[in-house]
């Protein structure tokens, strides 16, 4: 290649390229020159179809070709050294940018993945497959606006792309616009009713809006054009409510003996048969599936279960009563938000529930905003909670009022309190009290045998990578029964406690505990909330719109010859959970 003249001489750097497109029409770098010659030139619309027409031609490059190929197979040890060489030596070739990008996030690491984006979009701005990952980058990382921004630019472009309507859908459930995602769900599928998995995202989002029936009927139109779709049986078997049939039971059966079905496929589909032999009483065959599901889906994480108890233990080392003492009187002075935590399937969106039926509470949904805000004190979770030592009071204040500032766009009725749900939350129990130390802490606690085994039933779409071994299961509620035993001691009374047990058993003496802790009144709405109309986004989600029942005691006994690596796990712990 010659040297490139685009800066010094953009007319002759164009000839130039011209006449090496004209003898080579594959070479990608040659028309990445004429893109920064035209641009040199002010002749943008020329610029940009070079732009678009060397990311084109990358396909003929047979490094690229091994790095797709390896990407394809989910084998990044082999395409990541091949991109970063590539763009050690081409560090403009914005179609190795976005392949790295997307490298990046399929490991998590979002912020390297959209500063790979940005730099694409840079260079190339009307690379729509680029702003398109852009914007699922941004979504994954609940910076809901931010992606609504670069999908209203795509929108733009391509108006009827089912990709695009469909992100968009899924950011406006994000933020609670359930109706506006609906309407956009409905249009797209009226003009393109052939893709399964939009119909299944529009199920989610009617089964969020108590459209039971009509979530059903969204998910069995997914099955009609894919029968062997996993996550959507699952996503029935997730209604709690529906029953499996013979026919459905077979179906399932005969999806899993697909050779080349995803492995995602199949743990849905184990976890669904799971809870359809389940609803049969066949325990044995039950737990079969449920263990195979399990490890499968622990097999595709990277999750180590020491890494809960460090930093459980840094945790206790750093909030003493003096480190507290020494901060008190910081922080953000909002009163407005109310932490529910704990375990998942503990009883938290009861909880949620009940208090969204008072007329002063709003109910949201499991808000990532605290754990990003806590992680990003010590630039990732290996600090923390170490690195909050670090931290000046203005920076504690500063921090509770961005938190306040990020969860606003999630408020919709003005009413004076909203809760925070995320039950990861008990981690940062200490992080909350230091950020806003108004706010209300709300622990959801549930006998530690039928808590970790509903969770051994359960599939999470994200954030929960403790669920799928029973030994983990056991570690990861022993660290939460034990951090907050330990704020118990250190910040008497600050956190309220909730036994889901005594709950059901006593509703009403603990709603009114519960209210009389929050400084509400007591209103007749909160015992009646199965009656209340709003969204619920969560596993519990039908659960929750019947009145209180104890169909969930006991429900792990049946399995109990299956669950001593819980037990064990669990120690002493499995006896005293409720102390």
């Amino acid at each position: 290649m010659p040297s490139d003249l685009s800066a010094s001489d953009p007319a002759k750097a164009l000839a130039q390229a011209k006449a090496l497109i004209a003898q080579t029409p594959y070479l990608a770098e040659a028309h990445r020159m004429a893109g920064r010659a035209y641009r040199a030139l002010g002749q943008t619309a020329e610029a940009e179809a070079a732009e678009m027409q060397a990311i084109r031609m990358s396909v003929h490059d047979a490094d690229l070709q091994r790095a797709a190929q390896a990407l394809a197979a989910n084998d990044l040890g082999v395409a990541e050294p091949i991109l970063k060489e590539r763009l050690k030596t081409i560090p403009t070739d914005v179609a190795a940018i976005r392949m790295l990008a997307e490298l990046a996030g399929r490991i998590g690491r979002y912020r390297d993945a959209e500063n790979l984006l940005r730099r694409a979009l840079e260079l190339a701005p009307k690379f729509l497959a680029a702003r398109s990952n852009l914007a699922t980058v941004l979504h994954r990382q609940a910076r809901t606006e931010e992606a609504l921004a670069e999908l209203d630019l795509l929108l733009a472009a391509e108006p009827d792309s089912p990709t695009h309507n469909n992100l968009k859908a899924a950011a406006l459930g994000r933020i609670g616009d359930y109706e506006e995602a609906l309407g956009l769900y409905e249009r797209v599928l009226a003009v393109s009713p052939a893709y399964p998995k939009i119909w299944m995202s529009y199920g989610h989002v009617l089964k969020t809006v108590g459209r039971q029936e009509d979530s059903i009927v969204a998910y069995r139109q997914a099955l009609a054009l894919k029968p062997d779709l996993g996550e959507v049986w699952w996503s029935l078997a997730n209604l709690k409510t529906v029953k499996f049939d013979a026919a459905d039971i077979a179906k399932m059966q005969q999806a899993l003996t697909q050779e080349r079905l995803s492995a995602e496929d199949r743990f849905h589909l184990d976890f669904a048969l799971g809870k359809a032999l389940d609803d049969q009483k066949d325990a044995e065959g039950a737990f079969r599936h449920y263990a195979t599901a399990n490890a499968l889906r622990r097999e595709q994480l990277d999750y180590d279960p020491g890494d809960i108890s460090r930093q459980v233990d840094r945790a206790i080392a750093l909030f003493t009563p003096a480190f507290f003492e020494a901060r008190q009187g910081v922080g953000c002075d909002g009163p407005d938000s109310i932490f529910i935590l704990g375990m998942p399937r503990a009883g938290s969106t009861l909880i949620e529930q009940i208090l969204a039926s008072h007329s002063q509470v709003e109910g949201t949904m499991e808000l990532p905003d605290i754990p990003a805000l806590a992680t990003r004190t010590g630039e990732g979770p290996q600090r923390y909670p170490t690195s909050l030592s670090d931290l000046s009071p203005e920076a504690l204040k500063a921090l509770g009022e961005d938190y306040l500032q990020r969860t606003r766009i999630q408020r919709k009725q003005g009413r004076p309190f909203f809760i925070d749900k995320l039950p990861n939350n008990w981690l940062y129990a200490g992080f909350i009290h230091l950020i806003l130390p108004q706010a209300k802490i709300i622990d959801a606690r549930r006998d530690p045998m039928d808590c970790c085994f509903s969770n051994f039933r359960q599939h999470f779409a994200r954030g929960q990578s403790f669920s799928y071994s029973l030994e983990d299961m056991g570690r990861y509620y022993s660290d939460y029964v034990r951090l907050m035993r330990h704020l118990d001691e250190t910040l008497p009374g600050r956190v309220h406690r909730v036994i889901h047990e005594d709950l059901l058993d006593e509703p009403e003496t603990q709603i009114r505990a519960l209210l009389g802790h929050l400084g509400l009144p007591f209103e007749e709405a909160c015992l009646q909330f199965h009656e209340t109309k709003r969204a619920v986004r969560t596993a519990s989600s039908e659960q929750v719109r019947r009145p209180i029942n104890r169909d969930g005691v006991g429900q792990w006994r049946p399995y109990e010859a299956h669950l001593s690596p819980l037990r064990d796990a669990l120690g002493d712990i499995a006896e005293s959970w409720f102390r």
